[in-house]
């Protein structure tokens, strides 16, 4: 499938998990892609990668103002850094609420920000958020995270409104528990990791975990021409948490 062909496309947070299998598979439908990461020194070719702290304006500016010009443009931007945060209201201080909404829903204002003059010269401009099923779905000890994804999910849909006459479209994917490198290490911090994950399989109807592979494809699909008639979508690939309620096995 080539449907990304001639198009430019910048990934934050490429350098692993949902970020780099997006990036990747942008690039194999036809894309050139560049990744903004903290540390994006295992991003190989044709991946282009450049450092960059979505905390740090000056950092975002630079590294897109590079990347744009290295591509020779923008058509596509595909907000993916982030962070989690377990706990409920009482479990976070201050400055860990600060610290996941600058990362998780900042960030997002950042890089969009430095992108847009680029993407509004483009003849297929799509801006795609990573948000999460935390954001429609309570879950528990998740209250810092879903409120930052909530942001994501309200953000999508205002930026969605506001930049549609200038033939930007933006939407956001909605991941249920992705097997990620951040998944990955709660694991290894709980007493019996075997027992947790199997807890966050059953969570989902699918009865397994998200693959990035399957969050890159929505991510594909709503940055690709062929889904021009689409913006202010959340799309849930969440393996049926949002919206399936089943009976117990056996009833």
């Amino acid at each position: 499938m080539s449907d990304f062909e001639g198009l430019r496309a910048l990934v934050t947070g490429g350098a692993s998990g949902i970020g780099r299998a997006t990036a990747e598979l942008l690039a194999e439908r036809g894309a050139q892609v560049a990744v903004l990461d903290l540390d994006p020194s295992s991003v190989e070719k044709p991946l282009l990668a450049y450092r960059a702290d979505v905390t740090d304006d000056a950092s975002v500016r630079t590294a897109v103002a590079a990347a744009v010009t290295d591509l020779g443009g923008l058509d596509v931007l595909v907000n993916n850094a982030g962070i989690g945060a377990q706990g409920t209201v009482e479990d976070n201080e201050d400055e860990e609420w600060r610290r996941v909404l600058d990362v998780n829903v900042l960030g997002v204002v950042r890089t969009a920000r430095a992108a847009l003059p680029h993407l509004r010269v483009s003849a297929h401009a799509a801006i795609v958020n990573t948000c999460s099923i935390a954001a429609t779905a309570g879950l528990p000890r998740r209250a810092l995270y879903s409120a930052s994804k909530g942001a994501v999910l309200s953000l999508t849909l205002a930026m969605a409104a506001d930049h549609v006459r200038e033939g930007i479209r933006v939407n956001c994917v909605n991941p249920g528990t992705a097997d990620t490198p951040w998944i990955g290490r709660l694991l290894d911090a709980v007493d019996d990791p075997v027992a947790e994950r199997a807890a966050l399989e059953a969570r989902q109807p699918t009865g397994r975990l998200v693959t990035p592979a399957e969050v890159a494809g929505a991510i594909a699909y709503l940055a690709s021409p062929l889904s021009g008639a689409t913006t202010g979508t959340a799309l849930a690939v969440d393996g049926g948490v949002q919206g399936l309620r089943l009976r117990p096995v056996g009833q």
